[in-house]
């Protein structure tokens, strides 16, 4: 397996920033509650934290849909859920990658059976012509076909410390 330079750790830090602009023009004032999507996406949730400008609280809901294997399963599981109260709140859903869109589907629906006000999706990177009819309000970057690793996303629970993103290589 080999590592392809995709994304530097200076341009994750410009594509974080960006969303961070937009989320707190979209959400001032709202104390929203960012939940994060464990694993992969604890770096960049960090990092829109401290760059978001704006009060919200966080917290974390674990799925589980790839597991140990290279392609994404159908079926989503939650693992571990969040335990903020959402009733009434601005809730956003902060996403590593959107690749066909099934974990978010579930966590739309999740979030909704427990009364948040509004539901929001951010993600770092979303497959380009990936999860058709699937509204993604805060997108950091559209991308091709690849298996992407680092920046907090893995493979087979590796890679997840590198500071960019590469494409996973086979040979």
């Amino acid at each position: 397996m080999g590592l392809k330079p995709y994304l530097p750790p200076e341009r994750l830090e410009e594509i974080v920033g960006q969303i961070a602009l937009e989320m707190a023009s979209t959400l001032k004032g709202a104390n929203p509650v960012l939940v994060g999507v464990l694993k992969g996406s604890f770096v960049f949730l960090a990092d829109l934290s401290r760059k978001l400008g704006i009060d919200h609280e966080i917290d974390f809901i674990q799925t589980a849909c790839y597991g140990m294997r290279d392609i994404p399963a159908n079926e989503v599981l939650i693992l571990r859920d969040i335990t903020a109260e959402l009733k009434g709140r601005d809730v956003v859903i902060v996403e590593d990658i959107i690749d066909r869109g099934h974990t978010a589907r579930v966590l739309l629906e999740h979030f909704r059976t427990r009364g948040a006000k509004s539901i929001r999706l951010c993600t770092l990177l979303k497959r380009k012509d990936g999860a058709p009819g699937l509204h993604v309000d805060f997108v950091g970057e559209e991308i091709g076909e690849g298996f992407v690793i680092g920046y907090g996303m893995d493979y087979k629970e590796q890679y997840r410390n590198l500071p960019g993103l590469y494409l996973l290589e086979d040979g």
